[in-house]
């Protein structure tokens, strides 16, 4: 789920990557214990975080106040938006330990009256559900925060910046083959257009990846706030029964419904003692996740 923030940044990232050699990992700012995955990629040093967060913040702000406008915003005392700052009350001091800057952002949660299936985190802890993803999928607040949760480690991990970092790397190369192919005296639109293709697909694996690792992330985050991980997996349950047209998972920038799934299942060991431990109960006498859809049935750990 992605915020429409990017754009505007990716020219004057290109400028930066001209003739840089790419280390693959940077510091890893993840707690000792539950998840691990890895390092945070050196690929968001081409976007300039400071820039990025102040773009964010201003485009967060005219969101809010088209929303406004239209009647779209959700008062402050509006249910759902009570409900929205309560869990991300819980959440954001179990996120800070992920990203040393975001003890410093101004974090904000908002609600936007749409019927879209979405929400997102943008650099700088700004939050924005759409009414739709509650209404649709019924979600429960355990539900709540694992989304919630998954679009705060999006902007915890960096990958808005990492993304335009990437795609100007992929810029630069297809320049560079259209450059390589006139002077051994073949056409430059053609593989310029060949190696453009190459880079779209690898933009989408890229986005994938950034996905997953929101995914865990998020459930560690979740867990450690006393929601139940077990929920991430009635989510995408939920997702697949009014998603059931979604694009091939090689041509998304989302893991499929069960791909998704599977992942959240592996991860269970190292969250769900977290979870048990938000609630003060030993793991064994954790009761089986039920959600509020029929269809569903009970997930249990393990």
């Amino acid at each position: 789920m992605k915020p429409p923030y990017l754009k505007s940044l990716l020219a004057a990232c290109l400028s930066l990557t001209m003739g840089v050699a790419v280390p693959v990992l940077a510091q890893d700012n993840a707690p000792h214990e539950g998840v691990s995955v890895g390092s945070m990629s050196i690929m968001r040093k081409f976007a300039p975080t400071g820039a990025l967060e102040t773009q964010a913040a201003a485009q967060y702000a005219q969101t809010l106040q088209q929303a406004q406008q239209q009647r779209a915003l959700g008062p402050d005392d509006h249910p759902q938006v009570i409900r929205l700052r309560g869990i991300a009350k819980k959440l954001i001091p179990f996120a800070l330990p992920w990203n040393e800057r975001a003890k410093d952002w101004k974090w904000e949660v908002n609600l936007l009256g749409s019927k879209q299936i979405n929400a997102y985190c943008m650099p700088g802890g700004k939050i924005a559900f759409y009414s739709g993803i509650l209404d649709i999928l019924k979600l429960t607040d355990d539900e709540v925060a694992i989304v919630m949760g998954h679009e705060i480690a999006h902007a915890l991990r960096e990958h808005g910046a990492e993304r335009a970092g990437k795609a100007a790397v992929a810029n630069f190369g297809v320049k560079l083959a259209e450059i390589f192919a006139a002077a051994k005296g073949y056409d430059p639109s053609i593989a310029g257009s060949v190696a453009g293709g190459v880079a779209n697909v690898s933009m989408l694996k890229f986005s994938r990846d950034d996905e997953t690792e929101a995914d865990v992330v998020g459930l560690e985050i979740a867990a450690r706030a006393g929601y139940d991980p077990r929920a991430g997996v009635a989510l995408w349950q939920k997702m697949g029964m009014v998603n059931k047209n979604a694009p091939p998972q090689w041509l998304s920038t989302h893991p499929a419904g069960k791909t998704r799934i599977d992942e959240i299942r592996r991860h269970f060991p190292e969250v769900m003692p977290l979870y048990a431990r938000a609630k003060s109960l030993p793991l064994d006498r954790i009761p089986a996740y039920q959600t509020n859809v029929k269809g569903i049935a009970p997930i249990s750990y393990p």
